[in-house]
């Protein structure tokens, strides 16, 4: 590793990165942070390290869903499953420990599952903000690894409407994606309206061929309309978002070793076993203005469904009804979860130079069983959090900080089933003190040098708690502990920033020590791993860890058409006083440098202009660092992936009337496993030896935005 580590850093004064906009982009964000702050002037204020991804890199990146389309920025990864399931990865921390802000609130959508992503329209998307590093001192538990912010489009000038429509094809799946939106702002009343359709087949690989169940169907509606005045401005936003993948399972035919498939792969249509996941949500986003203090109330709303299909299911008697299934009338698993959301806070005036805000924040679930498979029990949930922030300036210094305590109460329901308790019941209650302090020295117009200290708070779920059964789309059977203990990280950040014309530098170094860390691991007797309903047996369980790393990012702008990009990234994760087999944290992302070329062929408003063609690579250094005990992980070799994008606005009498993009992924066609994709672990090709799934091979993209007015 060490010399593989020496080999990647030596070319670092050519490397090139992932296509991103300049870092000084200006990138207008609504209400959930700062509004009409660039980049550069975040990068300035926040002790915390943070990533802004604008419109043009999202348009620009070959994705099959908004995690995908995020996932190559530096301290990001993903844990797929397939083409259209992937959960966020913050510094090698995922799943309950990542919170997912969209439409100004938490995403709440069952978090801890393997087999379902986040419930979000990416054509909704215009940019996105990455916070990396404990952020519980405002968004509460959970934030333990970080915060992905998602914004909508800013909000029409006055007396502006505009109409867009939006179209994508994908060479290797036969993706399809639609969306249309209507906006506007009269006479203070303003409003956005957007439906999206996305539908895939079966992605392939040289390796697989075409990966059954992988195909998958996703359609959105959203709505919102709002009133600004004098006194402030209110909005209420309705939004609809439904998914339907397949649950690739990586089953093989003995003789052939081929995938086995049910339908055929290369439809629209799904096959089984498969999901249909639904999220419903009502937001209601209101700011008033009180002298000089700004009150802010977001009140929201959401449900969650989730349900799973299978060829056939078995009633409490043993009878099988898999015609039953196969008409997907009955689901196996169905999990509602219910979610009222609340967020109020102030931001008063300045006091002798002190900016303060302070507020509350929480949540009340519900989530209920309506299957007739089991994996966690019904539960009620209860939170709250109470928080106060500060920040000043001292000529060149910036300080800022702030306190928080949060509680959370959950109640697990009892279940019996055959006269046997499956689920008993419990209450468990937890508290954190949680909070952060942090200084930004400006050195000068470029240099600036930060330092923060955060601790983090999370709460066990119920996953984690409770679980009891088979967990079909993770291929294992799980059993929680209701005696698991909070997790608490301490977080010392460290970054240097420069920022020039022709240079943009950003190096952020970590330490995360986490208490009470919560893992997964399979259970053994006599050297055999233990089964239940046909599945290997899982258990959660805790223990202290530590994450260390950082990542560099290089702008170079030789000349004013010329971009050259690079972005590094490494975590190195162990449970502490461990031997080596089970010293490192499973899903834990390889060391990856990734880079890209842009040159811009013209800028002024031609019939062409702004059209630029980039050249790029990622590449993902081989990760020895895994869980080898009970075979829980496997190496995983490097590879380099080479990607290609062609770009242009076009005008009509001197007005932008469309936008092609042109993007190729994985040009050579590279058969590849992410060490964070799941189907890693499939069966055995017993005819080629290899063990697995492979992820998607070679893609080309069409993307086409037209403005209708």
């Amino acid at each position: 590793m060490q010399k593989q580590l020496i080999l990647w850093l030596l070319p670092l004064w050519f490397m090139p990165m992932a296509a991103q906009e300049p870092i000084d982009t200006c990138i207008e964000i609504n209400e959930v942070m700062v509004t009409g702050l660039t980049g550069t002037t975040k990068m300035k204020y926040s002790p915390s390290p943070i990533s802004v991804v604008g419109n043009q890199t999202l348009n620009s990146t070959l994705s099959t869903n908004i995690i995908d389309a995020i996932s190559l920025q530096p301290g990001v990864a993903q844990v797929t499953t397939g083409g259209g399931i992937s959960k966020p990865v913050i510094r090698g921390l995922g799943y309950n420990r990542v919170v997912v802000i969209d439409d100004g609130i938490r995403q709440e959508g069952q978090q801890w599952g393997d087999e379902h992503g986040v419930e979000v329209d990416g054509a909704s998307v215009h940019s996105v903000e990455i916070i990396k590093g404990p952020a519980s001192l405002r968004y509460g538990s959970d934030a333990l690894a970080g915060v992905i912010i998602f914004h909508d489009e800013p909000v029409e000038q006055a007396g502006e409407m505009h109409a867009n429509y939006q179209t994508e094809f994908q060479s290797n799946s036969g993706l399809f994606g639609n969306s249309i939106v209507f906006r506007g702002n009269k006479s203070n009343i303003f409003w956005n309206v957007r439906a999206s359709h996305k539908m895939a087949h079966a992605y392939k690989n040289k390796y697989d061929g075409y990966v059954a169940s992988s195909q998958f169907r996703e359609r959105a509606l959203s709505g919102l309309i709002g009133k600004s005045a004098s006194y402030g401005r209110n909005s209420l936003r309705l939004s609809y978002y439904h998914l339907t993948p397949g649950l690739i399972e990586g089953e093989r035919d003995a003789e052939t070793g081929e995938l086995l498939c049910d339908g055929n792969v290369k439809t629209y249509g799904h096959g089984m076993p498969y999901q249909q996941v639904k999220h419903y949500k009502t937001v209601s986003d209101n700011t008033f203005f009180v002298g000089n203090t700004t009150l802010k109330a977001v009140l929201s709303y959401q449900q969650n469904i989730r349900q799973e299909y299978e060829d056939g299911h078995h009633h409490e008697e043993g009878e099988t009804h898999e015609t039953e299934h196969h008409h997907g009338t009955s689901p196996s698993l169905d999990f509602r979860l219910h979610t009222i959301g609340y967020d109020v806070y102030a931001t008063f005036p300045e006091l002798r130079g002190w900016q303060l805000v302070s507020g509350v924040g929480g949540m009340w679930q519900r989530s209920l069983n309506k299957g007739f498979e089991y994996l966690i029990p019904a539960y009620s949930l209860f939170d709250f959090g109470i928080f106060t922030t500060a920040s000043r300036h001292f000529g060149k210094w910036h300080v800022s900080g702030g306190l928080r305590y949060d509680t959370r109460r959950f109640h697990g329901e009892q279940l019996l089933e055959d006269g046997d308790v499956r689920f008993s019941d419990f209450t468990r209650r937890f508290n954190g003190l949680t909070g952060s302090a942090g200084v930004i020295v400006n050195l000068d117009r470029n240099w600036n040098v930060r330092l923060n200290i955060a601790r983090g708070f999370r709460a066990p779920n119920m996953s984690e708690l409770g679980s009891n059964g088979a967990h079909e789309g993770a291929l294992r059977y799980e059993l929680g502990d209701h005696n698991l203990k909070s997790e608490f990280s301490t977080q010392l950040d460290f970054g240097v920033d420069y920022t020039s014309q022709q240079l943009i530098l950003q190096l952020s170094l970590f330490a995360n020590r986490i208490d009470n860390y919560i893992f997964i691991h399979k259970l053994q007797a006599d050297g055999q791993t233990v089964y239940a309903d046909g599945r290997p047996v899982f258990q959660y369980d805790g223990g202290d860890a530590l994450l260390s790393g950082g990542e560099l990012a290089i702008e170079w702008h030789p000349v004013h058409c010329l971009h050259v990009n690079n972005a590094m990234g490494y975590v190195y994760a162990i449970q502490l006083h461990q031997p080596k087999a089970s010293r490192y944290l499973p899903f834990t992302p390889a060391p990856r440098w990734t880079a890209n070329i842009r040159y811009d062929l013209t800028h002024e408003a031609r019939v062409f202009a702004n059209a630029y063609v980039a050249f790029g690579w990622e590449c993902n250094l081989r990760q020895n660092h895994y869980r080898m005990i009970d075979d829980t992980e496997t190496p995983t070799p490097s590879y380099t992936l080479f990607n290609a994008a062609v770009a242009t606005d076009i005008h009509y009498r001197k007005r932008h009337i469309a936008t092609l993009t042109l993007t190729a992924q994985n040009l050579l066609d590279k058969a590849y496993q992410s060490h964070l994709s799941r189907l890693k672990y499939g069966d055995v090709n017993t005819v080629s030896g290899r063990t697995g799934v492979f992820n998607m091979g070679r893609s080309i993209s069409l993307k086409v935005n037209v403005m209708l007015f």
